[in-house]
Protein backbone atom coordinates (compact mmCIF):
# COMPACT_ATOMS: atom_id res chain seq x y z
CA UNK A 1 0.00 0.00 0.00
CA UNK A 2 1.93 2.99 -1.31
CA UNK A 3 1.11 6.26 -3.03
CA UNK A 4 -0.74 9.38 -1.90
CA UNK A 5 -3.46 9.58 0.76
CA UNK A 6 -6.36 11.92 1.47
CA UNK A 7 -7.80 10.84 4.81
CA UNK A 8 -10.56 13.43 5.16
CA UNK A 9 -13.27 13.59 2.52
CA UNK A 10 -16.64 14.46 4.16
CA UNK A 11 -19.41 11.95 3.58
CA UNK A 12 -22.58 13.62 2.29
CA UNK A 13 -25.99 12.19 1.37
CA UNK A 14 -25.45 13.63 -2.10
CA UNK A 15 -24.15 10.51 -3.82
CA UNK A 16 -23.45 12.25 -7.11
CA UNK A 17 -21.18 14.85 -5.49
CA UNK A 18 -19.33 12.21 -3.46
CA UNK A 19 -18.79 10.08 -6.55
CA UNK A 20 -17.52 13.10 -8.47
CA UNK A 21 -15.05 13.92 -5.68
CA UNK A 22 -13.71 10.36 -5.52
CA UNK A 23 -13.24 10.15 -9.27
CA UNK A 24 -11.45 13.52 -9.31
CA UNK A 25 -9.12 12.48 -6.47
CA UNK A 26 -8.25 9.33 -8.37
CA UNK A 27 -7.43 11.38 -11.46
CA UNK A 28 -5.21 13.66 -9.36
CA UNK A 29 -3.09 10.65 -8.33
CA UNK A 30 -4.43 9.66 -4.90
CA UNK A 31 -4.50 5.95 -4.06
CA UNK A 32 -6.27 5.87 -0.66
CA UNK A 33 -9.21 8.07 0.39
CA UNK A 34 -11.09 8.08 3.71
CA UNK A 35 -14.74 9.14 3.78
CA UNK A 36 -15.31 11.03 7.03
CA UNK A 37 -18.45 11.17 9.16
CA UNK A 38 -18.62 13.76 11.95
CA UNK A 39 -20.45 12.58 15.05
CA UNK A 40 -22.71 15.03 16.85
CA UNK A 41 -24.33 14.87 20.27
CA UNK A 42 -24.08 12.02 22.75
CA UNK A 43 -22.91 8.66 21.49
CA UNK A 44 -25.67 6.11 21.34
CA UNK A 45 -25.40 2.58 22.71
CA UNK A 46 -26.25 0.99 19.34
CA UNK A 47 -23.72 2.96 17.33
CA UNK A 48 -23.63 2.25 13.60
CA UNK A 49 -21.61 3.70 10.75
CA UNK A 50 -23.74 5.52 8.16
CA UNK A 51 -21.10 4.96 5.47
CA UNK A 52 -21.76 1.57 3.81
CA UNK A 53 -18.86 -0.79 3.22
CA UNK A 54 -19.97 -1.15 -0.40
CA UNK A 55 -20.85 2.26 -1.81
CA UNK A 56 -24.09 2.52 -3.82
CA UNK A 57 -22.28 3.96 -6.83
CA UNK A 58 -19.33 3.02 -9.01
CA UNK A 59 -15.87 3.98 -7.79
CA UNK A 60 -12.43 3.75 -9.44
CA UNK A 61 -11.06 0.23 -9.19
CA UNK A 62 -7.55 1.35 -8.12
CA UNK A 63 -8.85 3.66 -5.37
CA UNK A 64 -8.99 2.22 -1.85
CA UNK A 65 -11.79 3.75 0.23
CA UNK A 66 -11.76 3.77 4.05
CA UNK A 67 -14.36 4.85 6.60
CA UNK A 68 -13.48 7.47 9.20
CA UNK A 69 -15.28 9.17 12.07
CA UNK A 70 -14.47 12.57 13.55
CA UNK A 71 -15.53 13.06 17.16
CA UNK A 72 -15.65 16.65 18.53
CA UNK A 73 -14.43 17.04 22.13
CA UNK A 74 -16.01 19.80 24.22
CA UNK A 75 -15.78 18.61 27.83
CA UNK A 76 -12.69 16.78 29.19
CA UNK A 77 -14.70 15.24 32.05
CA UNK A 78 -17.10 13.50 29.68
CA UNK A 79 -16.67 9.78 28.90
CA UNK A 80 -16.24 9.80 25.13
CA UNK A 81 -16.15 5.98 24.59
CA UNK A 82 -13.49 6.36 21.95
CA UNK A 83 -12.49 2.70 22.15
CA UNK A 84 -15.95 1.60 20.98
CA UNK A 85 -15.57 3.51 17.70
CA UNK A 86 -12.69 1.40 16.37
CA UNK A 87 -14.98 -1.56 15.70
CA UNK A 88 -17.24 0.50 13.39
CA UNK A 89 -14.72 2.74 11.57
CA UNK A 90 -11.34 2.24 9.94
CA UNK A 91 -9.91 5.52 11.32
CA UNK A 92 -10.87 7.42 14.49
CA UNK A 93 -10.07 11.14 14.64
CA UNK A 94 -10.66 13.53 17.55
CA UNK A 95 -11.44 17.22 17.13
CA UNK A 96 -10.70 19.21 20.33
CA UNK A 97 -12.45 22.54 20.74
CA UNK A 98 -10.40 24.03 23.60
CA UNK A 99 -7.00 23.72 25.25
CA UNK A 100 -8.08 21.20 27.93
CA UNK A 101 -9.58 18.76 25.45
CA UNK A 102 -6.48 19.14 23.26
CA UNK A 103 -4.25 18.18 26.20
CA UNK A 104 -6.50 15.24 27.00
CA UNK A 105 -6.50 13.99 23.41
CA UNK A 106 -2.71 14.27 23.12
CA UNK A 107 -1.92 12.62 26.45
CA UNK A 108 -4.49 9.92 27.24
CA UNK A 109 -7.21 9.22 24.66
CA UNK A 110 -6.77 6.37 22.17
CA UNK A 111 -7.22 7.61 18.62
CA UNK A 112 -5.46 7.59 15.26
CA UNK A 113 -5.17 11.33 14.65
CA UNK A 114 -6.07 14.74 16.05
CA UNK A 115 -7.77 17.18 13.70
CA UNK A 116 -8.49 20.79 14.59
CA UNK A 117 -11.14 22.90 12.88
CA UNK A 118 -8.91 25.13 10.75
CA UNK A 119 -11.60 27.78 10.18
CA UNK A 120 -12.01 28.53 13.92
CA UNK A 121 -10.02 31.15 15.74
CA UNK A 122 -8.92 29.63 19.05
CA UNK A 123 -8.18 31.52 22.25
CA UNK A 124 -5.01 29.49 22.85
CA UNK A 125 -1.82 28.62 21.01
CA UNK A 126 -0.80 24.97 20.55
CA UNK A 127 2.29 24.13 22.62
CA UNK A 128 5.20 22.04 21.51
CA UNK A 129 5.07 19.92 24.69
CA UNK A 130 1.37 19.11 24.14
CA UNK A 131 1.71 18.11 20.49
CA UNK A 132 4.94 16.27 21.28
CA UNK A 133 3.06 13.90 23.58
CA UNK A 134 0.76 12.92 20.73
CA UNK A 135 3.66 12.38 18.32
CA UNK A 136 5.49 10.18 20.85
CA UNK A 137 2.34 8.05 21.20
CA UNK A 138 2.12 7.62 17.42
CA UNK A 139 -0.86 9.98 16.98
CA UNK A 140 -0.64 12.33 14.00
CA UNK A 141 -1.80 15.94 13.77
CA UNK A 142 -3.95 16.74 10.75
CA UNK A 143 -3.90 19.92 8.66
CA UNK A 144 -6.82 20.51 6.27
CA UNK A 145 -6.53 22.94 3.36
CA UNK A 146 -9.95 22.47 1.73
CA UNK A 147 -11.93 24.86 3.94
CA UNK A 148 -9.56 27.67 2.99
CA UNK A 149 -10.37 27.09 -0.67
CA UNK A 150 -14.13 26.60 -0.52
CA UNK A 151 -15.07 29.10 2.21
CA UNK A 152 -16.43 32.44 1.08
CA UNK A 153 -15.58 34.30 4.30
CA UNK A 154 -12.19 35.97 4.23
CA UNK A 155 -11.87 35.68 8.02
CA UNK A 156 -12.22 31.90 7.86
CA UNK A 157 -9.61 31.75 5.12
CA UNK A 158 -7.30 33.84 7.27
CA UNK A 159 -7.88 31.49 10.22
CA UNK A 160 -6.94 28.48 8.09
CA UNK A 161 -3.56 30.00 7.22
CA UNK A 162 -2.92 31.22 10.78
CA UNK A 163 -3.79 27.86 12.38
CA UNK A 164 -1.67 25.94 9.88
CA UNK A 165 1.38 28.12 10.58
CA UNK A 166 0.93 27.78 14.35
CA UNK A 167 0.59 23.99 14.19
CA UNK A 168 3.68 23.64 11.99
CA UNK A 169 5.72 25.81 14.37
CA UNK A 170 4.46 24.05 17.50
CA UNK A 171 5.04 20.55 16.11
CA UNK A 172 8.33 21.60 14.45
CA UNK A 173 7.18 19.85 11.31
CA UNK A 174 6.98 16.42 12.97
CA UNK A 175 3.96 14.12 12.97
CA UNK A 176 1.85 16.17 10.55
CA UNK A 177 -0.43 14.84 7.84
CA UNK A 178 -2.29 16.94 5.27
CA UNK A 179 -5.85 16.24 4.08
CA UNK A 180 -8.35 18.12 1.99
CA UNK A 181 -11.62 18.04 4.01
CA UNK A 182 -13.22 19.15 0.76
CA UNK A 183 -16.94 18.42 0.43
CA UNK A 184 -16.71 19.19 -3.30
CA UNK A 185 -14.27 18.25 -6.01
CA UNK A 186 -13.41 21.92 -6.49
CA UNK A 187 -11.66 21.97 -3.10
CA UNK A 188 -9.24 19.12 -3.90
CA UNK A 189 -5.69 19.69 -5.08
CA UNK A 190 -3.04 17.47 -6.64
CA UNK A 191 -0.20 16.14 -4.41
CA UNK A 192 2.35 18.50 -5.96
CA UNK A 193 0.08 21.50 -5.30
CA UNK A 194 -0.39 20.39 -1.69
CA UNK A 195 3.39 20.21 -1.22
CA UNK A 196 3.81 23.73 -2.60
CA UNK A 197 0.97 25.04 -0.43
CA UNK A 198 2.52 23.53 2.69
CA UNK A 199 5.85 25.12 1.75
CA UNK A 200 4.22 28.55 1.87
CA UNK A 201 3.05 27.73 5.41
CA UNK A 202 6.59 26.94 6.52
CA UNK A 203 6.73 23.14 6.08
CA UNK A 204 9.65 21.74 4.11
CA UNK A 205 8.92 20.00 0.82
CA UNK A 206 10.25 16.62 1.99
CA UNK A 207 8.11 16.63 5.12
CA UNK A 208 5.13 17.92 3.16
CA UNK A 209 5.48 15.00 0.76
CA UNK A 210 5.71 12.60 3.71
CA UNK A 211 2.56 14.20 5.17
CA UNK A 212 0.47 12.94 2.23
CA UNK A 213 2.28 9.64 1.70
CA UNK A 214 4.50 8.02 4.35
CA UNK A 215 2.96 9.43 7.55
CA UNK A 216 -0.58 9.08 6.24
CA UNK A 217 0.16 5.44 5.47
CA UNK A 218 1.39 5.05 9.06
CA UNK A 219 -2.02 6.22 10.29
CA UNK A 220 -3.83 3.62 8.18
CA UNK A 221 -1.52 0.77 9.22
CA UNK A 222 -1.63 1.71 12.91
CA UNK A 223 -5.42 1.93 12.81
CA UNK A 224 -5.61 -1.55 11.30
CA UNK A 225 -3.30 -2.97 13.98
CA UNK A 226 -5.38 -1.28 16.66
CA UNK A 227 -8.48 -3.16 15.48
CA UNK A 228 -6.83 -6.57 15.00
CA UNK A 229 -4.55 -6.67 18.07
CA UNK A 230 -4.83 -6.43 21.83
CA UNK A 231 -2.05 -4.85 23.90
CA UNK A 232 0.58 -5.63 21.32
CA UNK A 233 -0.58 -9.22 20.66
CA UNK A 234 -1.24 -9.58 16.93
CA UNK A 235 -3.40 -12.33 15.48
CA UNK A 236 -1.41 -14.56 13.10
CA UNK A 237 -3.16 -16.55 10.39
CA UNK A 238 -1.44 -19.72 9.11
CA UNK A 239 -1.48 -19.79 5.34
CA UNK A 240 0.36 -23.07 4.77
CA UNK A 241 3.88 -23.86 3.63
CA UNK A 242 5.20 -23.17 0.18
CA UNK A 243 6.46 -26.42 -1.42
CA UNK A 244 9.93 -26.34 -2.92
CA UNK A 245 10.02 -26.98 -6.70
CA UNK A 246 11.41 -30.42 -7.63
CA UNK A 247 13.56 -29.10 -10.47
CA UNK A 248 15.46 -26.69 -8.29
CA UNK A 249 16.01 -29.40 -5.66
CA UNK A 250 17.45 -31.77 -8.26
CA UNK A 251 19.76 -29.04 -9.49
CA UNK A 252 21.04 -28.39 -5.99
CA UNK A 253 21.68 -32.12 -5.46
CA UNK A 254 23.71 -32.27 -8.70
CA UNK A 255 25.81 -29.29 -7.57
CA UNK A 256 26.50 -30.95 -4.20
CA UNK A 257 27.48 -34.22 -5.92
CA UNK A 258 29.89 -32.45 -8.28
CA UNK A 259 31.44 -30.56 -5.36
CA UNK A 260 31.99 -33.84 -3.48
CA UNK A 261 33.52 -35.48 -6.55
CA UNK A 262 35.99 -32.62 -6.95
CA UNK A 263 37.42 -33.23 -3.46
CA UNK A 264 40.48 -35.58 -3.51
CA UNK A 265 39.34 -37.56 -0.46
CA UNK A 266 36.01 -38.50 -2.02
CA UNK A 267 37.35 -39.78 -5.35
CA UNK A 268 37.08 -43.45 -4.41
CA UNK A 269 33.49 -43.18 -3.25
CA UNK A 270 32.04 -42.44 -6.66
CA UNK A 271 33.69 -45.25 -8.64
CA UNK A 272 36.14 -42.96 -10.49
CA UNK A 273 39.42 -44.56 -9.19
CA UNK A 274 42.69 -42.68 -9.62
CA UNK A 275 46.15 -44.40 -9.78
CA UNK A 276 47.83 -44.59 -6.35
CA UNK A 277 50.71 -42.27 -5.71
CA UNK A 278 54.31 -43.39 -4.96
CA UNK A 279 53.87 -42.62 -1.30
CA UNK A 280 50.72 -44.73 -1.21
CA UNK A 281 52.53 -47.65 -2.86
CA UNK A 282 55.32 -47.45 -0.26
CA UNK A 283 52.74 -47.44 2.53
CA UNK A 284 51.06 -50.52 1.02
CA UNK A 285 54.43 -52.33 0.73
CA UNK A 286 55.28 -51.69 4.35
CA UNK A 287 51.86 -52.85 5.50
CA UNK A 288 52.24 -56.04 3.41
CA UNK A 289 55.64 -56.83 5.00
CA UNK A 290 54.24 -56.48 8.47
CA UNK A 291 51.30 -58.66 7.56
CA UNK A 292 53.43 -61.54 6.08
CA UNK A 293 56.10 -61.51 8.78
CA UNK A 294 58.76 -59.67 6.81
CA UNK A 295 58.35 -61.69 3.55
CA UNK A 296 57.89 -59.63 0.46
CA UNK A 297 54.37 -59.63 -0.79
CA UNK A 298 53.04 -59.55 -4.31
CA UNK A 299 53.58 -56.35 -6.14
CA UNK A 300 57.01 -55.80 -4.53
CA UNK A 301 58.82 -55.88 -7.85
CA UNK A 302 56.62 -53.08 -9.12
CA UNK A 303 57.44 -51.01 -6.08
CA UNK A 304 61.18 -51.64 -6.52
CA UNK A 305 60.94 -50.55 -10.11
CA UNK A 306 59.30 -47.33 -8.99
CA UNK A 307 61.99 -46.73 -6.35
CA UNK A 308 64.71 -47.34 -8.96
CA UNK A 309 63.04 -44.85 -11.23
CA UNK A 310 62.95 -42.35 -8.41
CA UNK A 311 66.66 -42.74 -7.63
CA UNK A 312 67.58 -42.41 -11.27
Amino acid sequence: MTGFFDLNVPWTPNEAETQRTLVFLNELGYNVVALSHTLTGKLQADLTCPIPKTLPFRTPSKLRILRRCTLPLTDPSQNHRVSSLSSHYDIVALRPTNEKTLQQACSSLDCDMISLDMTTRYDFHPKMSTLGQAVERGIMIELCYGPGILCSDSMERRNVVSNAIQLIRAARGRGLIISSEAAKAAGCRAPADVVNLAATWGLGQERAREAISKLARTVVVSAGLRRTSYRGAVELVYGGEKPAPAASQAGENDKKRKAEDSQPGNSGKQGLSMPPSIRELKRQKKAAKLQHGGKPAEGTNDTNKINTTEKA
